[in-house]
């Protein structure tokens, strides 16, 4: 299997960190490194990602973002980082292990056997035989979400907000990771937008070709989560603002870097700590 490196944001987990899943993963997963980015937390979360890099360096490395940025920007900052390894594959997975660690390397196996493929994501469907935990209310806020987001990115995608996804490493993903994302809720759909107005620009096979969703064995809902059903409401105005910068018809592509593509300011090395403002 190619090489893969997987950022897991995390913002105060110390209490829902789970190393022992961690360790067993990372004694089976010899392609996968972990990298954690700790944004800002504060409480223990820092101490605990500094003792599994030190239990195993091969395995875990870890960016430490100095103050809080939100997820958008950890999971950016944490993919920039990744990238600088050169790896085959990058991605990214929620802290809480709702979709255990254990597809990931299911997901790299798809993009080794599938060339013309460019992402793999995880899709809670509620299929007969799945373990599908979801509470009704965020099931059927996203299914909403879903519809809403898919007739504005050109590319029917049943679950957008599923915290599990790998991706082939390739120019368009380094040039839509330059800048920072706009949207704080909902940048899994601004990054995808990001790659279709690339696609469109390039006169590329559309977005939809190049996705391959992937419907989870299992999934679970684990309490603590920072992320509230209230938080769905924000959405709308970042879709709107997402769809007016990218999508919108006649739009001459945006996401191109003035600049050459950086990584974050001065890493001493990719396994061990990066202090970032």
């Amino acid at each position: 299997m190619s090489r893969a490196t997987i950022v897991v944001p995390c913002y105060n987990e110390a209490k829902r960190l789970d190393l022992a899943a961690m360790h067993d993963f990372a004694r089976r997963a010899h392609a996968v490194e972990l990298l954690l980015v700790n944004d800002g937390s504060r409480d223990n979360t820092l101490e605990m990602i500094e003792r599994l890099h030190v239990s195993n360096p091969r395995r875990f490395s870890f960016l430490h973002l100095a103050r809080n940025s939100g997820k958008a920007e950890a999971v950016r900052q944490g993919l920039l980082l990744a990238l600088a390894s050169r790896p085959d594959y990058v991605g990214f997975w929620d802290a809480d292990l709702a979709t255990p660690l254990s597809d990931i390397e299911p997901f790299c196996r798809l993009l080794d056997n599938k060339p013309r493929i460019e992402a793999v994501i995880g899709t809670r469907m509620c299929l007969l035989g799945h373990q599908i935990e979801r509470r009704p209310l965020r099931y059927w806020l996203g299914r909403l979400f879903a519809n809403t987001a898919s007739l504005a990115l050109g590319a029917r995608i049943f679950d957008t907000q599923c915290g599990a996804k790998v991706f082939r490493v390739t120019p368009h993903l380094e040039h839509v990771l330059a800048q920072p994302f706009l949207a704080r809720w909902i940048f899994d759909v601004e990054l995808f937008a990001r790659l279709q107005q690339l696609r469109r620009a390039d006169r590329l096979p559309p977005l939809a070709e190049t996705i391959y969703e992937f419907p989870l064995d299992a999934w679970r809902e684990v309490g603590g989560s920072t992320i509230r059903s209230g938080d769905f409401l924000k959405a709308p105005a970042e879709m709107a603002k997402i769809y007016w910068t990218y999508l919108r018809p006649g739009l001459r592509p945006a996401v191109r870097p003035t600049l050459p593509l950086t990584e974050p300011s001065a890493p001493p090395s990719r396994s061990g700590k990066q202090q970032a403002a």
